[in-house]
């Protein structure tokens, strides 16, 4: 299984790199390769500085280049529908290559939300990407358990 998380952050480097890290060890048990790619770049970054639909307009061209054609897409939203971990299970059993999008400080287009498989949201609350990319690699680690009969989630 191959699991990549897109997002847009500033920073390339944060606090939050070394519980993923952790959690990218812990799913390769299962054979999963789990991968966390920023696609910050200057145009996201001009972007930004002018309207909310010109940023996620420049998430989308971003995202647009580098996922793959086999990816099972999910994409990541406050307002999206809400899965439990069992769920959440279940989304991924069944795909062999998976792709998740974090949007920026403007969230994504919903053109492109749309045109994901799914939509999921890790709470109706908004969190950073750092934060969002912790509890997605914890929550992506507890479905392989729970795909694997692991006992972490007891």
């Amino acid at each position: 299984m191959k699991i990549v998380v897109y997002y847009i952050a500033k920073n390339h480097k944060d606090l939050s790199e070394q519980l993923c890290k952790e959690f990218i060890a812990l799913c390769a048990q299962f054979g999963a390769n789990l991968d966390f790619i920023n696609l910050f770049c200057k145009a996201i970054h001009s972007s930004q500085k002018q309207e909310a639909m010109e940023a996620q307009k420049s998430y989308t061209k971003e995202f647009l280049k580098t996922f793959k054609p086999n990816q099972y897409r999910i994409a990541l939203s406050p307002s999206a529908r809400r899965v439990d971990s069992f769920e959440f299970a279940n989304i991924l059993k069944n795909q062999a290559n998976i792709a998740f999008f974090i949007g920026g400080a403007y969230g994504l287009e919903e053109k492109f939300t749309q045109d994901c498989h799914t939509q999921i949201s890790l709470s109706p609350l908004t969190f950073s990407h750092k934060i969002a990319k912790i509890v997605l690699s914890e929550q992506i680690y507890r479905a392989l358990c729970l795909i694997h009969n692991h006992p972490y989630h007891k």
